[in-house]
């Protein structure tokens, strides 16, 4: 298991010199030693007798190295290895010590949290012998894992999913009636949350005392008689997943990492997207995935769209950093739940009310839209869902059993939904909870028995060492060597968020090889920040292969540096192969200008579309330092007073989305901003394409691109003091540069239009100032990001000019 941050707390200081100080690796009584798991540690001075679970890989490897180095001066062998610690009064050699199965024992265990690394209650400990792990225990791991069927065994354990959208509500009643299932207390529990907190503030600074009131709820309404370890809890906004299992249990659970994705406005605010656990237990990787996708029920694309990104964003540590993170899809099983937010695509809620009551689901369920995108093969391609026996989950009066009769009126829909993948899982039960009425969902539940891959040591221990007998006769055969399908990439005209692919084989010969794209000497990274390899490393077997994919995407941090000319498309990487040579592959392309990325500067002295610019031109205007005060007269041509990329996209919202509900709240589609982008840069149509909320993110996304936000660098620290006067922060807007006071005042009269019709589009000062806050002002780039208090500073800094000016606060 990897350790986190929030895993480390400094408790007490050992000294490695003092008198009686030993550290070694052993095992516990009835608890093998496990290739690829955590491993033990007993530390022991005159005062103290400590046992300590490290994770398993290199970096535990080279701690216990330099601890060996200055503790014992010499005690680390050739190459690093570690001497063999006798056990039974003899010496055990690398076949003897035959690392044990990747599993646990079941040891009881009564915290109520189980840690990624944790002091354990000692045991009477036998030693261990350990060998330092390299290439050959890599090996020897791909081999296992080749041979899993002929050492283990699949054993059953009963899972359950929930999810329930709370609607920002505290837990006004018991959760027993969703947590208990009817066919008895489950092994293991995943209960995800959706809306825990809807306040402005949860949105913008993802901060709610919400999550504890649900925590508290799920744990006191877990089945009476059973005892269940906490082993995960992972929140994003209002997106929350928990993890428990039976105490006993605990010790076989390894490998926990937990990830968010955020999929809402500018692609990564958590009011939609997902939030994942990745666990194994026994010898079965797990992923379980609670997600919140885009709402209403014509957003059926945005829906596929947030998906794909959570799928495609989604990475978990891997067990050995010598291998690349894990994605969902490599998991043995994966159970995904939460509010996917499909509707039915029948428009007359009537209609819908009426085939419920007649409980004619089956018919209803022609409507679905996630059953539709399911079939062809859209979303969610091998996945399956149970049977929907149950009326649909959303929307009902809260506090009642009766549909919505709101003003809205919304139509019912199986917006809360559980799929799972995976060839051991069986489906035992799949329902919804109509007794439970603090929200406008209903909860849903789905109980899985899921055969779980068990180890038996006594055969695994013959597979490794069957293992270790054939690799002893390849051994110095040969340095490894690969061939690679193609060594040179071209990216032709690449664009401003414009993901792009180009893959080549790595084809492996006779010997086992460990390959890494290494960095170049005096260079941090392996590649520039505009790319990179996907898998950047890895391990392969004799005569195997590997495709790897070269991602080449510009963003608000590296389109400025490629406008101005300071970089280009050109990067040599380096592909090492462990005792083998280096690769050399070469990439190149050519970057399209766009007005994202370019300074305002530059952007007011174009009057013609930046693509139609020679680059020369747009470089020298680019290069021309930033005018402090009124310098239209030294120019031969007056510029624009603002630029006229963000006067098409205001004025294109002022016109069209003034009333539009949910404005600057839902993100647009990624096919329509590209649309967006194209039309700025070429100015080849009159009026911009797409939806508002594209046109609104879109705006939101060039803002953020600026290489010198509107309020600038400089005046960043003086914005945060000023933030509480109105008049002080005016004195600040005052001495910014003309064009980016003009932009200023620009925006924020449009941002005081909007609020004038708040009835409509649901906007509101708080909003506005939280979300233009921070893509206005922002610390200048080596100063560390803003914490929570700047982020309050920036927004009342922007608050001042929402309100009329010159009011109080």
């Amino acid at each position: 298991m990897a350790i986190a941050a929030e895993d480390v707390s400094l408790e007490r200081v050992l000294p490695l010199r003092g008198a009686g100080f030993a550290l070694e690796e052993v095992v516990l009584d009835g608890d093998p030693p496990v290739l690829g798991s955590d491993i033990t540690i007993q530390i022991t001075t005159r005062d103290a007798r400590l046992l300590v679970r490290l994770p398993f890989g290199s970096q535990t490897q080279t701690f216990l190295k330099e601890v060996r180095k200055r503790c014992c001066p010499g005690a680390a062998g050739p190459e690093g290895a570690t001497p063999a610690v006798k056990e039974g009064g003899g010496p055990r050699g690398a076949e003897g010590a035959a690392p044990g199965p990747p599993s646990k024992s079941r040891r009881d265990v009564t915290s109520e949290m189980v840690r990624a690394s944790s002091v354990l209650v000692l045991d009477e400990p036998q030693s261990l012998s350990v060998q330092a792990f390299g290439l050959r225990d890599t090996l020897i791991r791909s081999r296992l894992v080749e041979q899993e069927e002929s050492y283990t065994h699949l054993q059953g354990f009963k899972f359950f999913a929930g999810t329930y959208n709370v609607n920002g509500q505290s837990p006004r009643e018991s959760l027993q009636p969703w947590l208990s299932p009817d066919s008895g207390p489950p092994d293991v529990f995943c209960v995800g949350f959706q809306e825990l907190d809807l306040s402005k503030e949860a949105f913008f600074f993802n901060d709610t005392p919400r999550e504890e009131e649900w925590f508290r709820a799920v744990t006191e309404s877990l089945p009476p008689g059973v005892k269940y370890a906490k082993i995960k809890l992972v929140r994003l906004v209002g997106i929350l997943l928990l993890l428990y299992v039976r105490t006993e249990l605990a010790a076989s659970i390894s490998e926990v990492e937990a990830g968010t994705v955020g999929t809402g406005i500018m692609g990564r605010m958590g009011n939609k997207g997902g939030v994942a656990i990745s666990f194994r237990l026994h010898n079965t990787s797990v992923c379980v995935v609670n997600a919140h996708l885009a709402a209403h029920p014509g957003e059926t694309e945005r829906r596929n769209q947030d998906f794909h990104d959570i799928c495609a964003r989604m990475q978990f540590g891997p067990p050995d950093p010598g291998f690349p993170p894990l994605a969902i899809r490599q998991h043995d099983v994966i159970l995904w739940l939460g509010d996917l937010n499909y509707r039915l695509d029948e428009a007359d809620p009537e209609r819908v009310k009426r085939l419920v009551e007649a409980g004619d689901f089956h018919a209803l369920q022609q409507y679905d839209q996630l059953k539709t995108q399911m079939e062809a093969r859209i979303v969610f391609d091998g996945f399956t869902e149970g049977d929907i026996s149950f009326q649909p989950t959303y929307k009902y009066d809260p506090g009642s059993d009766d549909w919505d009769t709101s003003e809205k009126c919304r139509a019912p829909a199986w917006c809360d939904r559980i799929l799972f993948k995976g060839e051991t899982v069986s489906l035992l039960s799949y329902r919804s909870h109509m007794a439970m009425r603090t929200s406008d969902h209903k909860p849903v539940s789905a109980v899985f028995d899921i055969g779980v891959k068990v180890v038996d040591e006594g055969l695994y221990r013959k597979a490794f060492e069957d293992i270790v007998r054939s690799l002893d006769k390849m051994e110095n055969a040969s340095i490894p060597s690969v061939t690679l399908s193609k060594r040179e990439f071209l990216f032709k005209d690449v664009k401003y968020m414009q993901l792009r692919t180009e893959s080549f084989t790595v084809q492996n010969g006779p010997v086992p090889c460990q390959f890494e794209f290494i960095s170049k000497p005096d260079e941090d990274a392996y590649c520039k920040p505009w790319l990179r390899a996907n898998p950047s490393k890895g391990f392969l077997l004799p005569e195997t292969k590997v495709t790897v994919e070269l991602e080449l995407f510009v963003n608000k941090s590296t389109a400025p540096s490629l406008i101005s000319g300071e970089d280009k498309l050109e990067d040599i990487l380096v592909l090492h192969l462990d005792q083998g040579k280096d690769y050399f592959l070469s990439v190149s392309g050519n970057y399209l200008p766009s007005c994202f990325g370019c300074p305002i500067q530059a952007l007011i002295h174009m009057r013609e579309p930046i693509r139609e610019m020679p680059p020369e031109a747009i470089r020298n205007l680019i290069r021309r330092p930033l005018p402090l005060g009124d310098c239209s007269a030294l120019w031969e041509e007056k510029p624009l007073d603002i630029p006229k990329e963000l006067w098409m996209m205001v004025d294109h919202l002022y016109r069209n989305a003034c009333q539009q509900e949910d404005l600057f709240q839902q993100p647009g589609l990624r096919a329509e901003f590209e649309q967006i982008r194209d039309c700025l840069d070429t100015g080849m149509m009159d009026t911009l394409v797409g939806c508002n909320h594209s046109v609104a993110e879109a705006l939101l996304l060039f803002l953020e691109s600026l290489p010198e936000p509107v309020v600038c660098y400089s005046l960043y620290e003086s914005s945060l003091e000023s933030a509480d006067s109105y008049l002080l922060s005016s004195r600040v807007v005052s001495v910014l540069p003309k064009c980016h006071k003009n932009v200023f005042s620009y925006l924020m009269a449009f941002l005081r239009e909007l609020l004038q019709h708040s009835s409509k589009n649901r906007l509101d000062v708080h909003i506005l100032a939280s979300l233009f806050g921070g893509l206005l002002l922002h610390p200048p780039p080596g100063l560390p990001k803003s914490g929570l208090a700047e982020k309050h500073k920036a927004q009342r800094f922007i608050r001042h000019f929402l309100l009329q000016e010159g009011s109080t606060l």
